[in-house]
């Protein structure tokens, strides 16, 4: 069974900054893309940023420039550096992975999601 679990959500203030890291456990012979979305109450999950087994990276507009995804495939782990952070970045932000697995071949996983809030 592979799980994705996320950590490094919290409360924080305008212009700070936080770091969600999501590891992925089990059974697993590689990774291949994962990333980051988000969803803000009443709204539908949207993309915050992806990146490749290669390490080619794409970043949603509102976030270009103040996030940065960075991975380390050996420990299948990926990373989200939030930096000048808005109150409009507020949510429960979501881990995803496509993992190649010894039981389940290549399948998507979801993270259980950390909540962002960004006070003003």
């Amino acid at each position: 069974q592979v799980q994705l679990v996320e950590s490094g959500g919290g409360l924080v203030q305008a212009g700070g900054s936080l770091r969600l890291s999501c590891a992925a456990s089990g059974s697993i012979l590689s990774t291949n893309g994962m990333g980051w979305y988000r969803q803000a109450p009443g709204k539908q999950r949207e993309l915050v940023a992806t990146i490749t087994s290669g390490g080619s990276t794409n970043y949603a507009d509102s976030v270009k420039g103040r996030f940065t995804i960075s991975r380390a495939s050996v420990k299948n782990t990926v990373y989200l550096q939030m930096n000048s952070l808005k109150p409009e970045d507020t949510g429960v932000y979501y881990c995803y992975g496509q993992v190649v697995s010894v039981y389940a071949g290549i399948r998507s996983y979801w993270g259980q999601g950390t909540q962002v809030t960004v006070s003003s």
